[in-house]
């Protein structure tokens, strides 16, 4: 099963201080997500993420290079999977739920909760709108023709309403992470931990790795 460690940062933080954290948190380790899925066009975006948490929030970092970058929807729980989509599946304890975390390059979030693809309660709007996010977009392609974007995020632990997570120090999660973009011109799948299935599926938490919290 593969393993991401997130590392502590002291403080508490706010929208104020995204800038700060995206320095942070650049420091820590690079994950690729470079398992291609259900495709045979030979596409691959090259995506990697950085995680951290504080007293009372998870950071994350996405970094993305895609020859389509797409970013229309900006409420709340908009199908935002259909933009360019870097997401965040997790789970806490022993729960065989978890939570899908789904953003576009603009920082807008799709957040749920359920067992699986088809039992998803929508985490309400106002919970969802107290992630925070920073992101850069540089849409000037580089010698392969590729552009690219950076998204941080800071996500506190309220978000996650089905559970009363004081701290994460010393725990440990299931969970995955993804590329996707259902409606760019180029549609693909991506996962840091390998999906085997023969239709396009994230919601599989038997496939999830694991997030050590240290």
């Amino acid at each position: 099963m593969k393993e991401v460690y997130a590392q502590f940062i002291l403080g508490t933080y706010n929208e104020n201080d995204l800038d700060e954290l995206s320095a942070l948190v650049n420091k820590e380790k690079k994950y690729a997500i470079d398992n291609l899925l259900w495709s045979d066009t030979g596409y691959f975006p090259s995506v990697s993420f950085s995680i951290a948490y504080t007293e009372d929030a998870i950071v994350l970092k996405y970094y993305v290079k895609e020859l389509h970058s797409r970013a229309i929807y900006t409420s709340a729980n908009d199908p935002v999977y259909k933009d360019s989509c870097v997401e965040l599946f997790i789970g806490f304890d022993d729960d065989s739920n978890y939570y899908n975390l789904e953003f576009n390059a603009l920082g807008t979030a799709l957040v749920g909760f359920g067992k699986d693809r088809n039992e998803r309660k929508a985490i309400p709007d106002d919970k969802v709108g107290n992630i925070k996010s920073s992101g850069n977009i540089n849409s000037t392609p580089d010698s392969t023709g590729f552009n690219s974007w950076e998204l941080t995020l800071l996500i506190p632990f309220d978000v996650f309403i089905y559970h009363d997570i004081k701290s994460l120090k010393g725990t440990m999660s299931k969970a995955n992470f993804f590329k996707c973009g259902d409606e760019l011109p180029e549609p693909h799948f991506i996962s840091w931990s390998n999906i085997d299935s023969p239709v396009p599926d994230f919601h599989l938490s038997q496939f999830f790795g694991t997030i050590k919290f240290v």
